[in-house]
């Protein structure tokens, strides 16, 4: 069975056919546009879609919060304007006639790592992706946790600093910290013509030593937020994410500074890089389907 599966981030859209193993066929990326707003991406989602056949089922990853009961969005945060509220599902089904699941893109890209990726050998684990913002997932049993209302997971929002005014909330979260889009703007702040993540680790590569130290401070402000999660849960591992954790040296650098400030009885936690990279919610998609359809 193959299922059209998608994956809606802030910056990039994913989409591809994707077969019972996990395999993805006819692979494509676009530009999301975010900044055009929910619907604006939608109506280009559905555009994009038009072009494929010979799929059984649709199945959605997308940045937000969303409704496990009609597959919603309860909530986006202010990188996709007026996307919260959005009936995803049902504007799908509406134009395809197929049926359609949608999951949160961090919960996708941890189901994916739990079929088919570095999860596959884990009943329980904790998965953090950095890109845009940071997101976070709880696999326990092999099932996402999500909570009372389907929401459980939000590491991005962890407050990581003292809050001086109520008004400025949100400035001392863990994403404003630790995500990747804070790291390139500070990056730029150097030298604006460092655009994106790559341009970044080249850059590194040759040895700008600036760089470089700007890369050891946002490492300490990661590891912060992973020492918090291992403190809290005691998981059996810890998979992180993003198209930025494909370094594989960083996610080592990150390991050593997480273990500097982790309690003794947490020292064996190992933190590993997904296996799947950036295409982990693309393959979680389409695994709402091919890990669950049997069951229903």
């Amino acid at each position: 069975m193959n299922i059209l599966a998608c994956d809606i981030g802030g910056t990039t859209i994913k989409l591809g056919l994707c077969n019972s193993l996990g395999e993805i066929i006819e692979y494509k990326e676009y530009a999301t546009e975010a900044f055009k707003g929910g619907m604006y991406i939608i109506e280009q989602v559905m555009d994009y879609m038009s072009d494929y056949d010979g799929y059984e089922a649709i199945g959605i990853s997308t940045a937000g919060q969303v409704s496990p009961l009609d597959g919603s969005i309860l909530y986006a945060n202010p990188n996709i304007p007026n996307y919260t509220g959005v009936r995803l599902k049902d504007i799908l089904e509406d134009r395809f006639d197929k049926p359609v699941k949608v999951e949160n893109d961090v919960n996708a890209a941890a189901l994916g790592e739990a079929w088919i990726g570095a999860g596959r050998s884990f009943a329980d684990f904790i998965c953090l992706t950095f890109g845009t913002g940071i997101g976070g997932a709880i696999v326990m049993q092999g099932e996402i946790y999500k909570g009372m209302n389907g929401t459980a997971g939000e590491f991005g929002h962890m407050v990581m600093y003292p809050i001086t005014d109520t008004d400025a909330k949100w400035d001392s979260m863990y994403e404003k910290f630790a995500s990747t889009k804070v790291l390139v703007q500070k990056a730029q702040a150097i030298d604006p013509k460092i655009i994106n993540g790559k341009m970044l680790f080249s850059r590194i590569d040759e040895g700008e030593e600036e760089l470089l130290s700007l890369l050891g401070k946002w490492e300490q402000e990661v590891s912060r937020g992973v020492a918090t999660l291992i403190h809290i849960f005691n998981p059996p591992a810890v998979i992180v994410g993003g198209g930025i954790m494909e370094q594989s040296w960083l996610v080592e650098r990150i390991g050593i500074s997480t273990r500097e400030i982790l309690l003794d009885s947490f020292q064996h936690t190992p933190i590993l890089p997904a296996e799947l990279g950036n295409k982990a919610a693309l393959i979680g998609a389409a695994s709402l389907y091919h890990r669950y359809s049997e069951s229903e």
